[in-house]
């Protein structure tokens, strides 16, 4: 069916609209372009030539192939100007009701063997095809902005779409020059469901004062490489649009905690502090010149010598400091002494908090501080307090790792620190996914790594921390918290127990 998809009708020319019909028609589609705002069709237009131009003045377009995509684009004034198409793409504002009636209306217009496809962001595919009389050609194609740069597309296959015409879709996806992953129907997608886990819990984090914002998400971008925090995030998207986001997907997932938002979220919002548009969010923008969470300094180095105190820690058990950390300290001049009589503590707890884990082990809670066992090092090393701890205690650990110019962040008590916490929520979101068939661990992975940005797909950064210690964490959480949003997936608990990779299929399916 797909060397037939050579006519596609789009409907609606505002952004992801003039997107569409740019990437089909630079890939040889006639691309007919439909809006019912009379000047938009022009304005679009206008917008493509633009960006072509711009292509080829930055020498990554021939001037010949982008005079030849212009050509391949025409506005149409009537919507029965789509009847000879091969595929028509709504773009329409979201809402089902008036997408289930240009379905209708396209039905009504086009050949029997016309796909109808949705370019929907956020409702559901089904829904949409229910209007249709024949819901077996109705597909999901869902594009990002900005469509010729963004290079990740969602097929979504409904359960009653034909298998061949999700094939078709997903063809001419490679045709454009996207990576296309497949699909099933449900809340958010991929993408946007697996985006669900970085804000929430950060905000989680952020409302059980573990760490005020600029240091949460410095530690998400030193420690774990994130571009930019989950607080960060926010305010750039604003509140005003993240909030009806995370609220509608729980609610589509009949309040399944792991989807639940945090109260502080919507408290925001209606305060007006909604990020960059208002001026101000979790961070300040007010002020000319003012650059907000960018402008945040990593934790200043102490001023306290840590050659002027002892330290020990565990060097086995399940608060051992990792080689790799002792190893540093030993390059600042920091040696293990006795545990009878010494200043500071280090323990690196990962299925239970600080507190827990001093009272366990019968350790004079003054002096214990936590270090981040996964994601700390060279880049930024992260420091846990309990209630007990004291200041000289955090001070000198401080100290020892400013020696090497490693900043360091300090944090409130939580099982899981902040970066092995919020990565073990996204790798056990994604992990539900390929447990529910929405999509396979392969296009998970590619999804969030290009779609969101995150410096690994969550299969692939589970099976680099490990799935024991992805499940230690969350399980950890589980306890100190009591709370079902911390429930390990079955598909992670299974491949823990038996050793295997996260990223692995089961076998009998893949040996059918």
């Amino acid at each position: 069916m797909e060397s037939k998809l050579q006519r596609v009708g789009i409907v609606g020319a505002g952004a992801m609209g003039r997107g569409i019909a740019q990437v089909c028609a630079a890939a040889g589609c006639e691309a007919f372009l439909f809006d019912s705002a009379p000047e938009a069709g022009t304005r679009a237009l206008n917008f493509i030539r633009e960006d072509l131009m711009q292509a080829v003045a930055r020498g990554k377009l021939a001037q010949e192939d982008a005079e030849a995509t212009m050509q391949r684009i025409r506005p149409v004034q009537e919507l029965n100007a789509l009847s000879t198409c091969d595929l028509v793409v709504e773009a329409i504002i979201e809402q089902l009701d008036a997408k289930q009636r240009l379905m209708r209306e396209l039905e009504s217009i086009v050949g029997p063997e016309c796909i109808l496809a949705t370019n929907t962001s956020s409702l559901s595919v089904t829904a949409i095809a229910a209007a249709c009389g024949d819901p077996g050609r109705v597909v999901g194609w869902h594009f990002f902005n900005p469509v010729p740069r963004m290079k990740l597309v969602e097929v979504i296959q409904a359960p009653r779409t034909r298998a061949d015409v999700a094939e078709a879709m997903l063809a001419l996806s490679r045709r454009v020059g996207h990576r296309a992953i497949l699909a099933s129907d449900s809340p958010g997608f991929v993408v946007n469901h697996a985006g669900r886990a970085f804000v929430t819990e950060g905000l989680k984090l952020l409302a059980e004062r573990t760490a005020e914002a600029p240091v949460l998400d410095a530690i998400l971008r030193s420690c774990a490489g994130f571009r930019m925090g989950p607080l960060q995030l926010l305010d750039l998207t604003g509140l005003d649009v993240s909030v009806p986001v995370m609220e509608s997907i729980h609610a589509q997932y009949y309040g399944d905690d792991r989807y639940r938002p945090s109260p502080l979220a919507r408290t925001r919002m209606l305060a007006g502090l909604l990020g960059r548009k208002s001026g101000q969010g979790f961070y300040d923008y007010r002020e000319a010149g003012a650059r907000g969470a960018e402008a945040a300094p990593a934790s200043p180095a102490p001023s306290t010598a840590a050659t002027d105190r002892s330290f020990w820690w565990p060097t086995d058990g399940p608060a051992a400091l990792p080689e790799a950390l002792a190893g540093l300290l030993a390059q600042a001049g920091v040696r293990r002494s006795s545990a009878a009589e010494v200043d500071v503590i280090l323990l690196s707890p990962l299925e239970a908090d600080l507190s827990s884990t001093a009272a366990t082990l019968g350790l004079d809670a003054t002096k214990v501080v936590g270090v981040d066992p996964l994601f700390s090092g060279t880049g930024g090393v992260t420091l846990m307090a309990c209630p007990a701890t004291g200041a000289a205690a955090v001070d000198a650990a401080r100290a020892a790792f400013a020696t090497q110019s490693i900043p360091t962040f300090v944090i409130s008590d939580s099982p899981g620190f902040v970066a092995p916490r919020v990565v073990a929520c996204i790798v056990n979101l994604a992990c539900e996914m390929a447990q529910q068939g929405i999509a396979s661990p392969a296009d998970i992975d590619v999804a969030v790594k290009l779609g969101l940005g995150y410096p690994a797909g969550p299969f692939e950064w589970g099976d680099r921390l490990g799935a024991q210690r992805v499940l230690q964490v969350l399980q950890g959480l589980h306890a100190t918290f009591n709370d079902p949003r911390y429930r390990p997936s079955p598909w992670l608990v299974r491949r823990a127990r038996l050793g295997l990779t996260l990223s692995a299929p089961d076998r009998a399916d893949s040996e059918r």
